[in-house]
């Protein structure tokens, strides 16, 4: 079964067009050397990504991977349950991906340890394996443990789907759980384009990614800020969460984003204070960084984790 992107993201880089019309396929270079802060504010910037950290943000998005594994590998209870704990102390929320191949068990064992859940359904070109997801999600719902359910992720940016074919999905998900708020998940910007896949969504779901669009880390959260305005206006009156955004902290460069620790301890700060000041919904992507992700993104889909593929700090 290939199951071929479970979560990796299509990103091209292209988004940049929505905004700043600069975003090309061709931005991959080797991250130029930044100058490291000066002592002390590192110190201040460690002080306040433990802070942070600890004090715990909106949500996670969730993969429970080990080294070796990638997307359609079975995957057990047992490393679901050793993932999790490590992020429950620090999000209310987590974002699973697939309901299929073990990953249904996630929403569970997040609702046993007091978390809340936005649960996917992958869906991708393989009419079966998205008829497995959908059946997936339908039943984690029906048990309980689904707080909103995403239907597909960044299909339409991929071109996986029709906009009429992934309606129809969002429909019978909808029919299937009154009561369960039910969206879809894509770049900010296919909001705007596809107006009648917005209007289905209970909830509009929007991935927010400065550094793809080759913005320097800077500038990153007006950006992102600018992101959010740009789905508002697609949705209005809609509930809208940021269901992915984060900074890489290694590999390379996109443009002007250039990973790296320091940039994605400050991106991370800097996102977690002001969705507590204004009550923004968000999702970090990711707990854990994913080593099988360096085929789809690039060198950099290995590092975006707070966590390391061992499940090591990474910052704190």
């Amino acid at each position: 079964m290939s199951h071929p992107r479970s979560h990796a993201h299509s990103h091209s880089g292209s988004h940049g067009a929505a905004i700043t019309g600069s975003g090309s396929t061709d931005g991959a270079a080797a991250a130029p050397a930044v100058p490291p802060l000066p002592p002390e504010q590192r110190a201040a910037l460690d002080a306040a990504f433990r802070a942070t950290l600890a004090r715990g943000i909106h949500g996670l998005c969730f993969s429970p991977y080990l080294e070796g594994q990638q997307p359609g590998d079975p995957i057990g209870e047992a490393q679901i349950r050793e993932r999790m704990a490590i992020c429950r102390p620090h999000a209310r929320w987590v974002r699973s991906f697939s309901c299929t191949d073990g990953h249904e068990q996630t929403p569970r064992i997040a609702h046993e340890m007091g978390l809340k859940t936005l649960v996917g359904a992958w869906l991708g070109t393989d009419l079966e394996i998205n008829a497995r997801e959908m059946a997936g999600a339908i039943a984690v719902a029906k048990a309980g443990h689904a707080d909103i359910v995403a239907v597909g992720n960044e299909v339409l940016l991929r071109g996986d789907l029709t906009e009429d074919e992934l309606i129809a999905h969002i429909r019978q998900m909808k029919e299937a759980l009154p009561g369960v708020p039910v969206g879809y998940v894509d770049a900010y910007f296919l909001f705007e384009k596809h107006p009648r896949v917005t209007a289905e969504c209970d909830v509009v779901m929007t991935n927010c990614y400065p550094f793809w669009e080759g913005c320097p880390r800077e500038q990153a959260l007006p950006y992102m800020q600018q992101m959010l305005a740009k789905t508002r206006a697609a949705a209005p009156g809609k509930r809208i969460l940021i269901s992915e955004t984060g900074w890489p902290d290694q590999g390379s460069a996109f443009h002007g984003a250039i990973p790296g620790t320091e940039a994605a301890m400050q991106y991370f700060v800097d996102t977690a204070a002001w969705a507590e000041r204004e009550g923004i919904e968000w999702f970090h992507f990711a707990a854990f960084d994913e080593a099988w992700k360096v085929g789809a993104e690039g060198d950099v889909g290995a590092f975006w984790g707070l966590w390391d593929k061992d499940a090591r700090p990474k910052f704190a």
